[in-house]
């Protein structure tokens, strides 16, 4: 069996454009034109090197964890409707930004499996905030533009970990908590 079928590395490639579109001109370049008219390649590929670590780890993560503890259904998926919400928000130029990227369907978990699973994600999410602080805190030969990815990619993946871990649905944290609760109990 394949590690990834060709329709999620499809998902994960259109994952990936829509996040760096999404995001091109929330997270400009230290040299960005960004008051310039059309579309600005180098703000893309900048909002891809934040953004897309952060998302496709994190539910990466609940791929691979879910297939280490032996769950056999553990299938990435693109977010269409998500994706296309946070697209069009952009588009329209809103002042507030909704979007989901995408997500792990699992079937057949037990509740610690769940748990386990569920927690992967956040996980991934606090070791890259804590992977960008130590090399912001130690690194002292970065660029301005070096410390920039490295200062939005701590404050993304700490805003990404709290996020998920609220214990409300659809969120990772009220699995985490369900699992752990049906374990116990």
């Amino acid at each position: 069996m394949a590690l990834f079928t060709i329709r999620e590395i499809l998902d994960l490639v259109i994952m990936s454009g829509a996040l760096g579109y999404i995001f091109m001109s929330y997270i400009p370049r230290i040299q960005s034109s960004r008051f310039s008219a059309g579309f600005n390649w180098e703000d893309f590929k900048f909002a891809l090197y934040i953004t897309v670590p952060a998302i496709a780890f994190h539910e990466l993560m609940h791929k691979f964890v879910a297939l280490f503890l032996g769950i056999k259904e553990a299938v990435f998926h693109a977010s269409y409707f998500g994706l296309f919400l946070g697209v069009f928000l952009k588009l329209i130029h809103s002042p507030f930004m909704i979007f989901i990227p995408g997500y792990v369907s699992i079937a057949g978990a037990e509740p610690l499996q769940g748990a386990l699973t569920a927690f992967a994600g956040p996980a991934a999410n606090l070791l890259l905030f804590f992977g960008a602080k130590f090399i912001l805190e130690r690194k002292k030969t970065l660029t301005r533009q070096q410390a920039l990815g490295l200062y939005l990619t701590k404050q993304i993946n700490l805003f990404l970990f709290i996020f998920n871990m609220l214990p409300i649905p659809p969120f990772d944290g009220s699995q985490v908590f369900a699992g752990l609760y049906h374990t116990l109990f």
